[in-house]
């Protein structure tokens, strides 16, 4: 198989660049075709710096056209790839990776939020041959500047939801390149988008001690949030959580689930007090949290709550986690372990816990101590 770069002029002027197959090529028609126009055109004679700026661009993504489709043609005689996948729907494909994670509403919420971008960004058409090392840096940048979806103020979107959907992109390109329905993994060369470093709320252990001693408008509420600061679980999985979940060795009492966002199953050891925290032990595969739903309205009794025992904080339940991470590395338990007991699969996701203030910290700003 050859494969040349030929041009062909148009009524304008300009050139429309093409690639040229021999022997021929069958069509999307069926019939035998040697012509794939490229989209791309050139300036004949060009007049200006500009227009042979863009002669250049042009004339560099032509060849690495060619070079893509003559690897296809190799790869396809070798049998690692079949050239009719390039024209599936990639956003059926993305759909359907999307669907598989409806079990946990958060992290399927995430992937349909960017399922709805990436239809957006190419108004619902996109095949696997459109993604290429361009693509994914146009929709990259389409997502740092993007808007909101179905919002009324039209608000930005924030830079690390740009980071989880552009993510969420990202493993599907890599799924759709491993099931050979790409011929190259176009996101080998692209970077990713980097993490804005936010303020992460936490509570004191004496802040959780006055919580504790102060009434809530949910008793079950309050026991949710006080056990999500003792234990470290998602509110998705204390929602879930049965009593034979809460097991017990010679060693203590530890959690056996299978967390809702990561699908892992954990061997989460907890405290005796977290265990007396919840009272009388109901019938194996009751709730223990029974009848407590995460809504607005239960947002607001947290707030309320916090308000109550005199803390001016914003906290909503996911801070109580938040809490407990922060409170492990303050009393000095190790990186590592922190980020085995938050279940975190990379323990970059756990550094973001060791730039608060800890007690190693507080204690390191009061070593010097001159007498004034």
């Amino acid at each position: 198989m050859a494969i040349y770069i030929r041009t062909k002029e148009l009524s304008d002027g300009r050139l429309s660049l093409y690639l040229d197959f021999y022997p021929p090529l069958k069509g999307k028609d069926g019939k035998p075709t040697r012509r794939e126009f490229l989209k791309r055109y050139l300036f004949k004679k060009p007049k200006n710096e500009e227009e042979k700026r863009l002669n250049r661009e042009n004339q560099l993504f032509a060849d690495s056209a060619r070079i893509k489709r003559e690897r296809e043609f190799l790869n396809e005689q070798d049998g690692i790839f079949d050239s009719k996948n390039r024209n599936k729907d990639f956003i059926e494909f993305f759909r359907d990776l999307a669907d598989k994670r409806k079990a946990s509403k958060g992290n399927y919420d995430n992937w349909l939020s960017s399922l709805n971008h990436l239809i957006a960004f190419t108004n619902g058409q996109c095949v696997m041959n459109d993604l290429n090392e361009g693509f994914c840096e146009k929709f990259k940048a389409y997502l740092l500047d993007a808007k909101r979806l179905n919002s009324v103020k039209k608000l930005k979107l924030g830079q690390n939801s740009a980071l989880s959907y552009f993510n969420k992109f990202r493993t599907a390109v890599n799924n759709a390149f491993e099931s050979r329905l790409t011929n190259d993994n176009p996101l080998k060369h692209v970077k990713g988008i980097n993490q804005k470093e936010t303020h992460r709320e936490f509570l004191t252990l004496e802040e959780l001690q006055t919580l504790a001693k102060t009434e809530c408008d949910l008793e079950a509420l309050k026991m949710a949030a006080l056990f999500s600061a003792m234990t470290g679980l998602r509110w998705s999985d204390i929602d879930t959580l049965n009593w034979k979940d809460i097991q017990s060795t010679e060693g203590g009492y530890f959690i056996h689930i299978i967390q809702r966002k990561t699908s892992d199953t954990i061997m989460h050891p907890i405290s005796d007090k977290a265990v007396l925290l919840l009272g009388k032990r109901g019938d194996p595969n009751d709730k223990i949290f029974e009848g407590l739903k995460y809504s607005d309205s239960n947002n607001d009794k947290i707030k309320r709550w916090v308000l109550k025992a005199g803390i001016h904080k914003k906290i909503t339940l996911h801070n109580f986690r938040h809490t407990y991470a922060t409170l492990l590395l303050n009393k000095g338990t190790d990186i590592y372990t922190v980020s085995k007991m938050l279940g975190h699969k990379n323990i970059q996701t756990t550094m973001i816990y060791s730039k608060v203030l800890t007690q190693t910290k507080i204690n390191a700003a009061n070593v010097i101590d001159i007498e004034l």
